[in-house]
């Protein structure tokens, strides 16, 4: 298997709960997040943006090991699961940059839709390519910079 894609982010206070960690509900956020950037890096961006490529979260499912805390920078690493008819799946498993402890994992099922009548539609040949090939090694910031070593 291939290197996967690697997305950071910091950990603001605003998104840590009572007990001073990462609030678990934020972790929706975060899957979002990586993987907009995931598929920006397979060069759907503009596509994502003008709503050319549509598609609608149908199944998420997080498992939370361990806590993550404010001003933790993080390491998401996504890569895709399965490719459908009309559907994909990606994983998306957060770490403390730099460890090796995964603190979250999320497997995230989408369906392609047509934007302007939501109906589903096949992916294509070219997206299911991209899709299977991924984004190895490549590593960008929230800002969509490469991190400094």
């Amino acid at each position: 298997m291939t290197e996967a894609f690697h997305y950071y982010l910091r950990v603001r206070y605003g998104e840590c709960d009572a007990q001073k960690v990462v609030f678990n509900a934020r972790y929706g956020d975060y899957v979002d997040l990586a993987i907009t950037e995931f598929l920006r890096a397979l060069g759907y961006g503009d596509q994502m943006q003008s709503a050319e490529l549509d598609f609608q979260l149908v199944r998420q499912v997080k498992e939370w090991r361990a806590p993550a805390h404010y001003d933790d920078v993080l390491e998401a690493t996504v890569e895709t699961q399965r490719v459908g008819n009309t559907s994909f799946a990606l994983s998306c498993e957060f770490r403390v940059a730099g460890q090796a402890l995964v603190l979250c994992s999320a497997e995230t099922v989408y369906v392609l839709v047509d934007h302007a009548t939501l109906s589903k539609k096949a992916v294509p040949p070219d997206m299911r390519e991209r899709l299977q090939r991924g984004a190895p090694g490549v590593r960008v910031d929230h800002a969509g910079h490469l991190p400094r070593a």
